[in-house]
C-alpha cells in the first residue's frame, strides 16, 4: 500500500489523527465498524470529534445476537449516525444457492467473505461519496496488520489507522477511563468476534488470528488489496 501526501502522523494522538482526517476530508469521511471486541474505542473518539460521522456496519446476517444487542446499546449511547449494510442476497438465499461456504475451505471462504462483507462495503463507499475510511486496526492484531502505517491509500480511497499502535493495555485504559464496554463475548474467552461460525474462543498456545475463519486467514477482504472490487478489497 502506497502512502498519501499526509503529515507525519506517528507520533500523533489517535485524537489528533482524527482531527486531520476530518480537516482533511470532511463528509467525505466514514467510520466502520463491526461492533467487535474493543470496537467502543474507536466509536468513543470518533464520536466526540465527529459527531455525525456516517458510521457504516455491515450486517452479514450471522452476528452473535450479542453484537446485535451491543451495536443497538453503543448506538443509543454515542448517539451514533449509523448506517447499515446488508448483502445482496440474504443469508437463507445464499445458503440454498451456495451451502455453508465457509465450509467450503480457503476458496469458499473468499467468495462468502466478498459477497457478504466487501461487496456491501464498496457500495457503501460509493454511496456515501466517500474518500476516507477510518478503520480501528491495531499492528498486534494480526501479522497481517503489522506493517500497516497510520495513513495509506487502499485502492481507490484512504485509510486512517488512529489507533494502529494502541496494545491491549492502552485499549483496555481507554475503555476504563471513559466507562465503555468491551463486546459481551469478551467474558467467553473471544478476542476477537465477527460472524458467529467463523469466530472462536481463545484456546492456550493460540494468537489472536488464529480465532477467527478456523484459522486458515485472518483478514474478511475489508483491509486487503486485490484485483476484485473498488474499494476495499
Amino acid at each position: 500500500m502506497s502512502t498519501t501526501t499526509a503529515p507525519d502522523l506517528s507520533t500523533a494522538s489517535a485524537e489528533e489523527r482524527i482531527q486531520w482526517a476530518v480537516e482533511e476530508f470532511g463528509d467525505s469521511l466514514i467510520l466502520s465498524t463491526s461492533f467487535g471486541i474493543q470496537a467502543s474505542v474507536m466509536l468513543h473518539l470518533a464520536s466526540k470529534i465527529a459527531p455525525r460521522i456516517p458510521v457504516v456496519f455491515i450486517d452479514t446476517g450471522y452476528h452473535f445476537p450479542e453484537t446485535y444487542r451491543f451495536a443497538e446499546d453503543l448506538t443509543k449511547r454515542l448517539s451514533l449516525n449509523l448506517k447499515v449494510y446488508n448483502p445482496r442476497l440474504t443469508a437463507a438465499r445464499q445458503e440454498a444457492l451456495h451451502g455453508k461456504r465457509w465450509e467450503q475451505g480457503l476458496d469458499g471462504l473468499k467468495a462468502y467473505n466478498f459477497d457478504n462483507k466487501v461487496e456491501p462495503m464498496d457500495r457503501a463507499v460509493r454511496e456515501l461519496g466517500a474518500r476516507a475510511w477510518l478503520a480501528g486496526l491495531r499492528r498486534t492484531q494480526a501479522s497481517t496488520r503489522e506493517a500497516l502505517e497510520v495513513v495509506q491509500v487502499q485502492n481507490k480511497i484512504t485509510k486512517v489507522h488512529p489507533i494502529i499502535d494502541w496494545d491491549n493495555r492502552a485499549v483496555y485504559r481507554y475503555l476504563t477511563a471513559n466507562d465503555l464496554p468491551y463486546h459481551p463475548l469478551w467474558d467467553q474467552g473471544y478476542v476477537s468476534v465477527g460472524d458467529w461460525h467463523s469466530s472462536a474462543p481463545l484456546k492456550p498456545g493460540q494468537s489472536e488470528e488464529e480465532t477467527r475463519f478456523g484459522g486458515l486467514k485472518r483478514e474478511c477482504g475489508l483491509h486487503e488489496i486485490s484485483g476484485r472490487g473498488d474499494f476495499s478489497i
